[in-house]
């Protein structure tokens, strides 16, 4: 759910992982390596967790 909620969100009004966090309140370490567990991580080049 986490996973989809972020991409979706990044796909459709971020143009960063770091402007997602800044806008709402998040550390993105922490969100990294939340998805880091079911093997996400951050692709800059595409804006999504893959």
């Amino acid at each position: 759910m986490l996973l989809s909620y972020v991409n979706t969100q990044l796909r459709d009004f971020y143009r960063s992982l770091d402007a997602f966090c800044e806008d709402r309140g998040l550390n993105r370490k922490d969100l990294e390596d939340k998805l880091d567990m079911i093997d996400y991580a951050y692709d800059p080049a595409v804006n999504q967790f893959v």
